[in-house]
């Protein structure tokens, strides 16, 4: 009999591979999966493909309520009855709809962002915009090299040095080294490493390129180095943000798809995909998915499981050594959720034993990652384990008010807010003020502080000196920033300001292991 049914089974795949034109071409485009235990698999949840939605198919979305007949909408049974409902659906079309828009413009976007990059560096290399003038009229224009070439985002804050007045020790230490990682994440490899050994005159470790198994490309990065300096020594993991001019980057953040596990809760599924997520929406205690590179014939990385192992042999390397997780924007939201994972697998023994050696998640900007079950799943978790959790908002950032936290989409922080004003007065808040960013009340007030932040651009390095003048390209962020306010404020600038002038001469209470949230001013 199971001759008969192997050969049936022989004789079907045969039937597939034909059927999409060649068989080399079906098994270099589809992972081989290896089902991952019941406990790891996601069973209910909402995944979004915008590149199969059709307009017809969309209009039918917000007329019917037959979410299931729709191709784009890949969701669990119980979700699909929810999603029904029109304010679901309409959540729905709006995210559709953004996505697609990232899709269309994906190409512009990559290229607007090569030469916007190129003008940037050009312009500094050179010395400025009249210098680089007065260069291309004598034809001696100089090139920017990888170790002079900066992102976007390393254009609108140049800086690169710590702050040499704080030390280790100093409880202000992790979190101002915490937001320098995270600001240099966005940069290349051979900057990062430079200025990690030559600068800060510590150990570069690794830069990687992650795989994402969704959006078949490498599409998350991060890199690590050892702080030698302080005691314990520390390990940073810091993961990049989203690129101003990364189309997918931004689908990753519009995406409102999550899936829930078991004792976890449910969390943005666009976030977990890109920590490394396997296709079949497990998390497999060890990775069980084989994606080979079909250009370079090796497999794929994937952050999550790549990063635990790398960890994993640098603790036993350094029995003394702890290790701290940060990012900016969506690098925050993955390092919140590498430390999620983390805790789901602690009921293996040496992933507990890891999970021990975490000292802390600094995250700056971060979206929301998860619902009311999840925050407390990683309250319980953090406080067991000793874990600081220390999320820093600046003013009116808008990513941090986002997913929205209302019935529809459920997505809530966790832990206490760092909130800071623009004036660099810091509270620990346990939301920070007007937590859904699209507040017509609120329009006003922050625009009117937009504007003071533009003043102060100007001000502050007369008071406290040159390495807090803003550059250029920086204040005309500003100037955009008063139409769209919020959108300044979530540069790396202010997040450097906050953690070097902040009001916080003491972080004792509020780094006492996961916190008892209060509102109190921090001094």
């Amino acid at each position: 009999m199971y001759k008969y049914i192997n050969s049936f089974l022989h004789l079907y795949i045969w039937f597939e591979l034909r059927h999409r034109h060649n068989a080399a071409h079906f098994l270099a485009s589809k992972p081989i999966i290896v089902m991952a235990s019941k406990e790891h698999v996601c069973h209910n949840y909402v995944f979004l493909k915008p590149e199969e939605a059709s307009f017809i198919e969309l209009i039918r979305l917000l007329f019917s309520s037959d979410v299931e007949k729709r191709s784009f909408i890949n969701c669990s049974g119980d979700e699909g009855r929810e999603r029904r409902k029109f304010e679901r659906r309409w959540v729905i079309f709006v995210s559709i709809v953004v996505q697609w828009m990232f899709l269309f413009f994906r190409t512009p976007m990559a290229r607007t962002g090569d030469t916007v990059n190129k003008l940037l560096n050009l312009v500094a290399t050179n010395g400025g915009l009249f210098a680089l003038f007065k260069m291309w009229l004598t034809g001696k224009v100089a090139e920017a090299d990888s170790l002079s070439t900066r992102s976007v985002l390393g254009n609108l804050d140049r800086r690169v040095e710590l702050d040499d007045n704080i030390k280790p020790g100093n409880t202000r230490y992790e979190g101002a080294l915490s937001m320098m990682a995270a600001k240099m994440s966005y940069e290349n490899q051979v900057l990062i490493k430079t200025i990690v050994t030559g600068h800060w005159k510590m150990k570069f470790i690794e830069f990687y390129n992650f795989w994402n198994g969704y959006q078949r490309r490498d599409s998350t990065q991060a890199f690590l180095f050892q702080d030698k300096t302080s005691d314990p020594n520390l390990i940073v993991v810091a993961f990049r943000g989203t690129d101003p001019f990364d189309a997918d980057a931004w689908r990753t953040d519009f995406d409102i798809s999550w899936c829930e596990f078991a004792g976890l809760g449910k969390t943005h599924s666009g976030f977990m995909k890109a920590l490394g997520m396997q296709p079949n929406r497990s998390w497999p205690l060890e990775q069980e998915t084989q994606q080979v590179n079909a250009a370079e014939q090796h497999p794929h990385q994937f952050a999550y499981y790549k990063i635990r192992q790398i960890l994993m042999d640098l603790m036993q390397e350094n029995k003394n050594a702890k290790f701290i997780l940060t990012g900016h924007s969506l690098g925050g939201a993955l390092a919140v959720l590498f430390a999620a994972v983390l805790a789901m697998h602690d009921y293996e023994e040496k992933y507990a034993w890891l999970m021990g050696r975490l000292e802390g998640v600094y995250t700056f900007g971060q979206p929301r990652v998860g619902d009311e079950n999840f925050g407390g799943f990683m309250r319980e978790k953090l406080k067991n384990y000793g874990v600081k959790y220390m999320r820093y908002v600046y003013s009116n950032d808008m990513v941090p008010r986002i997913p929205y936290d209302d019935k529809t989409l459920l997505f809530k922080h966790f832990g206490p807010s760092l909130y800071f004003s623009s004036c660099y007065k810091g509270k620990v808040l346990e939301e920070e003020p007007n937590k859904n960013y699209f507040n017509v009340f609120w329009f006003i007030p922050k625009c009117l502080n937009a504007l003071w932040e533009l003043i102060r651009s100007f001000i502050l390095p007369l008071i406290r000196g040159a390495e807090y003048k803003e550059s250029w390209f920086m204040r005309m962020l500003r100037v955009v920033g008063l139409v769209i306010p919020g959108l300044a404020a979530h540069a790396p600038q202010d997040y450097v300001n906050i953690t070097r002038l902040g009001s916080l001469p003491s972080l004792a209470h509020v780094q006492e292991r996961i916190p008892l949230v209060n509102n109190s001013k921090v001094d």
